[in-house]
């Protein structure tokens, strides 16, 4: 084992974004489903489709969290593994924290470790630091 990460430079845009109300309060707070499709490239590079849970207050911020399957290549080296998210959104900025589910990583991705601490506003491409072990 090394304890050193490769911090690998990666950029997405969202290619589809479905969101749905699932359950909503009497004060305009709800929960909502969403299914968003990413395309990466850079370091990380393929497709991510994660299924969001979020909760939103009546002043419109929102809680969330997240399970991503992504599908594709880290440092060339290919498989699929799973991002977990956790994150708040308010005033128009993401602030969120995605760590690679532990034993979620096939193919050559097998025993991937690593997390993105990710922050931004909306925007067409989003650019982050992946921090990985494999």
């Amino acid at each position: 084992m090394h304890d050193h990460h490769t911090s690998a430079h990666c950029k997405f845009r969202i290619s589809e974004w479905e969101e749905n109300t699932v359950l909503e309060q009497d004060n305009g707070g709800k929960v909502n489903r969403a299914r968003v499709t990413k395309a990466y490239q850079g370091d990380l590079s393929g497709e991510g489709i994660v299924e969001y849970l979020m909760g939103y207050a009546a002043d419109g911020s929102a809680v969330f969290s997240g399970f991503e399957l992504v599908t594709g290549s880290v440092a060339g080296k290919t498989g699929t593994f799973v991002f977990e998210h956790r994150g708040t959104f308010s005033n128009g900025e993401v602030n969120s924290v995605w760590s690679v589910v532990p034993g979620s990583g096939t193919g050559e991705l097998t025993g991937l470790t690593g997390a993105v601490a990710f922050s931004a506003k909306h925007q067409d491409e989003y650019r982050f630091a992946f921090d990985y072990d494999l």
